[in-house]
């Protein structure tokens, strides 16, 4: 494998993807057709939850994440299940045509679903704009951005008097005095070599 790092050279902006009961941070946005109704392409992990709902609802939106925006958002949405936690319980949103809209974002695009493609390990949904809106014309996270930054963006905090293993990858916290052989984060799925002990 050659340096996969290239890859975050690819402009990318961060977004937050809504949907009927859930939403999740998605980086893989497109904008592949034009008009007044273009069609945009967003790439969801198909083990993501947000996945399964996409699958039976037709609508879902993208807020535009700022530069400065407000790091519990990336953890929030990035780094739980909406098996586990309601997302939209400590974050502020604003109901938009049925649909969880980012208060803290610089705008919104809802979209209505036109077509889903699959793509190995994730699921191309396509949907067509039908409603958009900018609050304010700040300076969009790109994807390289918040991987320069990761570690003041998601500065993580543990609980006293436990070892602490943090995912680099993503920020999971796993206790024990050592990652068990096999492990593997249940977030983003990397193995237990990109773990790190909290204080090293």
């Amino acid at each position: 494998m050659k340096n996969k790092k290239i890859t975050r050279k690819i402009t990318q902006g961060l977004y937050v993807l809504t949907t009927k009961n859930g939403g999740c941070i998605v980086d893989a946005v497109s904008q592949v057709s034009a008009g007044d109704n273009p069609l945009i392409a967003v790439s969801v992990m198909k083990k993501n939850y947000t996945n399964e709902l996409l699958k039976d609802n037709e609508k879902f939106t993208l807020s535009v994440l700022g530069i400065d925006v407000n790091p519990e958002i990336i953890k929030t949405f990035g780094f739980n299940s909406m098996r586990d936690i309601n997302k939209f319980e400590n974050i502020e949103t604003t109901v938009v045509d049925g649909v969880n809209i980012i208060d803290d974002s610089l705008g919104y695009m809802i979209l209505e679903k036109v077509d889903s493609i699959d793509c190995d390990t994730h699921t191309l949904f396509i949907g067509r704009l039908v409603e958009a809106d900018m609050f304010e014309d700040g300076e969009p996270i790109s994807y390289g951005y918040y991987q320069e930054h990761k570690e003041d963006l998601l500065k993580v905090t543990t609980e006293k008097g436990k070892t602490a293993w943090v995912c680099t990858i993503c920020g999971y916290i796993y206790y024990g005095d050592e990652v068990p052989e096999g492990y593997v984060c249940p977030i983003c799925g990397v193995g237990r070599n990109l773990f790190k002990k909290q204080g090293e």
